[in-house]
């Protein structure tokens, strides 16, 4: 399994980071780490997915991530401070836990390995700036129609969304509530934008920029 912070290490130097690490299975649903708590270590996913959230008050969540095998979360770790999000579970979870005086000394010694937390680190801030235009300038539906758009891959001559998600799901990660994503998806349904198939949603026209 690849994971991005460690490409361009020798196995040897990524056995040794390993060394440090503690490995721990979670069960579904499970929080692995609480918004506000005290950063004091980075997570690699060996198995399994989870997704990043913060709250609200009144407990409304808004997932800003969906992470599986390969990725890493609590990257913001090293600064010791106050978790910026929380982060559960999707589905039964192995990941390897690495503590903050391990992680700094490995980065110290491994200067490419730094480098590539680094890119990781503006890529996600890119995502979070992007994430946060789209709740301001986007409605409702213009924000599903661009998800939608977003995770869909080329198979099998069909452009497909891969990932079974919920109406629910998707609400999360727009920040809406499930009705309005229930009403969107059957007026798409029933414009002929999209399909759905063993479970998957198919885009079969691009979706209009405004409904």
């Amino acid at each position: 399994m690849a994971v991005s912070l460690f490409s361009g290490l020798s196995e040897q130097e990524v056995a040794a980071l390993a060394d440090g690490a503690i490995v721990r299975t979670f069960p579904k649903n499970t929080i692995v780490v609480t918004e506000g708590e005290r950063s004091d270590s980075l997570y690699v996913i060996l198995s399994g997915r989870v997704k990043v959230f913060v709250s609200d008050e009144h407990g409304k969540d808004l997932v800003i991530n969906v992470a599986g095998p390969g990725e890493y979360f609590g990257e913001f770790a090293l600064d010791e401070g106050p978790r910026s999000a929380s982060v559960a579970t999707l589905e039964p979870s192995k990941l390897a836990m690495i503590a903050n005086d391990t992680l700094r000394g490995f980065l110290v010694s491994h200067p490419e390995a730094a480098l590539q937390f680094i890119r990781g680190l503006i890529a996600r801030t890119r995502h979070a700036t992007e994430s946060l235009k789209d709740l301001a300038l986007l409605d409702v539906y213009g924000r599903v129609a661009k998800f939608l758009l977003e995770r869909a891959r080329e198979s099998d001559g069909k452009l497909a969304i891969d990932e079974r998600l919920t109406q629910q799901d998707i609400a999360d990660r727009v920040s809406a509530s499930r009705e309005m994503v229930s009403r969107i998806l059957k007026d798409l349904t029933t414009g002929g934008y999209i399909t759905s198939e063993g479970g998957k949603i198919v885009i079969r026209r691009r979706p209009p920029r405004a409904w």
